[in-house]
């Protein structure tokens, strides 16, 4: 019997829509044998040579000019990508995305970004049959994610999904299902194992990350956190900037005892296993992995627009506290000093109340779609 096979697309601004992607192809893969899976960053795919020029300034804007980006995504909120956009974005970057899909023959494609989902839903007005699922990889849900073409949606809350009846999708589109995380996130492995393996002792642990780009800027933060070095592990974990990394290493400010700084890391789960508190960039993944892991979050720098509505969200829940101030941290640095017991046993608790988020929910709504509206394909393989 032939496998049925899903395509996933996203873009490279920002790891979380990636990982989101293949989380959701991993969870597919372990969830039926009948699936087939092909993750794509559309745009590098592409285009290897312009995507990165495009991402590198996308970072820039982020990092040097927050206040446009929020700018731009509170004006542009309650609009989706005009038709004039989509033609614009496929003529110039994604002119052969038509032909990757007769290619590849997907039965369903899967989009964690909204660029891909509106050219496959420009693609889908011109006549190519193939069911469409969106998944938004955050806590809100921008007009960018809509079209009418998308026959599912896969949202984090029932905020989102109330956002998105608010704006004509019908109630039959959306599900609610959690932001997907790669399914390591939801194990528990020996934390002993753990620790040897990063030369960590078992002591409280804190985990401060700035996201996958690496966006650790807030320096008064990090070095306040350094005054309780004797007592809480701190590990920094900088992601793919190599030149904050190198300059913290440098820094006798950090190298002391119990101060670790790392770079890129695709045990990331294992970090927040045996953490009992995360500092972090509000990105919609990081905070759902923080979510199952049960970790209490902290937040610092969420970039206006998008990273501001989450850490409403769980702030509004008491599933983590955004950093107004330096009182914040210090704070929590003496819960984990005088109340050790305590932030453990909530923890447990809050474990046990996150079933619902498991990312099988995301896969078997996918496995659900391509039972009801998969279309027959040729005989192709990825």
């Amino acid at each position: 019997m032939e496998k049925k096979r899903v395509l996933l697309l996203s873009e490279g601004f920002g790891a979380g829509h990636t990982q989101a992607a293949y989380a959701l192809s991993s969870s597919l893969r372990k969830l039926s044998t009948d699936v087939q899976t092909k993750v794509l960053e559309l745009g590098s795919f592409l285009n290897p040579r312009v995507a990165p020029l495009i991402i590198t300034a996308y970072k820039k804007t982020v990092t040097n000019q927050p206040k446009l980006v929020g700018y731009v995504y509170k004006h542009q909120y309650k609009k989706s990508l005009n038709r004039l956009t989509t033609l614009a974005l496929h003529k110039l970057f994604y002119t052969h995305t038509r032909s990757i899909v007769r290619q590849l023959r997907p039965n369903v494609i899967v989009c964690t970004h909204p660029i891909p989902s509106a050219v496959i839903s420009r693609l889908k007005r011109l006549g190519v049959q193939v069911p469409l699922c969106t998944v938004i990889t955050d806590y809100d849900a921008h007009g960018t994610w809509i079209s009418p073409e998308v026959d599912l949606y896969l949202v984090s809350t029932d905020e989102v999904k109330s956002k998105l009846m608010l704006r004509g999708v019908s109630v039959h589109k959306i599900r609610v299902t959690g932001i997907p995380v790669h399914p390591n996130f939801w194990e528990h492995p020996g934390r002993d194992e753990i620790r040897s393996r990063f030369n960590l002792k078992n002591m409280p642990t804190v985990l401060v990350m700035g996201g996958g780009w690496g966006m650790l800027s807030d320096e008064v933060v990090n070095q306040t956190l350094t005054r309780w070095h004797k007592d809480i592990q701190l590990i920094f974990c900088l992601g793919r900037n190599d030149k904050v990394r190198i300059s913290m290493e440098q820094n006798p400010i950090y190298q002391k005892e119990n101060i670790h700084i790392i770079g890129y890391s695709n045990e990331v789960d294992k970090l927040m296993e045996v953490s009992d508190l995360l500092i972090t960039k509000p990105g919609g993944m990081t905070c759902s992995e923080g979510l199952a892991k049960g970790i209490p979050m902290l937040f610092h720098n969420p970039i206006p627009g998008q990273e501001e509505e989450n850490v409403h969200y769980f702030t509004s829940r008491g599933l983590g506290e955004a950093i107004t101030s330096l009182d914040i941290v210090v704070k929590w640095m003496n819960r984990l000093l005088h109340k050790y017991p305590d932030i453990v046993r909530k923890r447990k608790r809050h474990l046990a109340q996150i079933a619902k988020y498991h990312p099988t929910q995301s896969a078997q709504s996918i496995i659900d779609l391509l039972e009801i509206r998969s279309y027959p394909t040729d005989h192709s393989s990825f």
